[in-house]
């Protein structure tokens, strides 16, 4: 049997029998600064920043999603309130090897970000970001230029392309393009070449992080209280929903969702300070990690989880 190369990298055992998570799963403990790599069966099989693992002059502080790369040999990461972008190595033993923006300094200028979201690092070797407060999507180089952007820094206004709302999301696709979650209720789809493809009006006021489904929906978090997951067609209509108001099914702000190969969504329930897989059909949550409402950074606790990934 062939190991999965990254789970290769970090040394893990491929995995076996059935779960709700059928996999690794990858998360930004926000407020515990640092990221997890966590099995099935809910026990930690690595983290990062270990000890002696930053270098003079690195810092690492409140990651806030954390996604491989396209070639699967890094994983980016924005810490949003530290307003930079972090790029670290696939490894047992992690580096940082990239970083932009100034620690706890926001700016427009080059070189500069303000509350950055969502940071890919592209197969082309750029990383793609949200950069909120700004109201801009950018994409820089390897030389930390801006290449490209859409949206204009200060032009905060639904206009796409040429102005956007504040962008908290802006999930790249397998077509060269990319869907932007605007702050406000917006989430719209842009071609490679920034072409506006539709835009449409989310059921919240605050869509996060939306995503493309295999046939063409969009899965999506409303980072309300109490907070839902939904499904849109691309004209907007409500195809799926998740949102109990009350009960241990209820979501406080969650920023992420997921669909999971085995048609399961898996979400970030940010200020429950749990990440919850929920089954699509019976709307109920079938796997946790995390304390639900109980921030703490022992095994088996979470605070204000902000981003996750499967791995293989």
């Amino acid at each position: 049997m062939v190991t999965d190369p990254v789970l290769a990298r970090l040394g893990l055992p491929a995995l076996h029998g059935s779960s709700p998570l059928p996999g690794y799963l990858m998360i930004a403990d926000r407020d515990n600064n640092r990221l997890i790599i966590v099995s099935p069966a809910k026990r930690i099989v690595w983290r990062f920043p270990s000890p002696g693992a930053l270098r003079p002059g690195q810092y690492f502080a409140g990651p806030d999603d954390a996604f491989l790369s396209a070639d699967r040999r890094h994983i980016v990461t924005n810490e949003e309130f530290s307003d930079a972008i972090a790029v670290l190595t696939l490894a047992r033993r992690p580096r940082i090897v990239w970083q932009y923006g100034h620690q706890d300094v926001q700016g427009s200028a080059p070189g500069y970000l303000a509350h950055p979201d969502d940071a890919y690092l592209l197969a082309n070797g750029e990383v793609q970001v949200a950069d909120i407060i700004n109201c801009r999507v950018l994409w820089l180089n390897h030389a930390r230029r801006i290449v490209r952007s859409l949206g204009i820094a200060g032009g905060c206004a639904h206009d796409p392309p040429r102005t956007l709302l504040p962008p908290n999301g802006d999930t790249p696709l397998p077509d060269g393009g990319v869907i932007v979650t605007e702050i406000g209720g917006w989430i719209d789809r842009f071609s490679r070449t920034g072409k506006l493809l539709w835009s449409i009006k989310s059921p919240t006021d605050y869509p996060s992080d939306a995503q493309l489904l295999p046939d063409g929906d969009v899965l999506v978090a409303g980072f309300n209280i109490p907070g839902r997951i939904d499904i849109l067609s691309p004209r907007g209509r409500i195809v799926w929903t998740y949102g109990p108001a009350t009960g241990p099914g209820a979501l406080d702000r969650p920023s992420l969702a997921v669909q999971l190969p085995n048609g399961m969504i898996a979400a970030t329930d940010d200020w429950n300070h749990r990440v919850v897989v929920i089954d699509r059909a019976a709307k109920r949550i079938v796997w946790q990690y995390g304390h639900t409402g109980v921030p703490g950074s022992r095994p088996g606790y979470l605070s204000k989880p902000d981003g996750l990934a499967l791995l293989p």
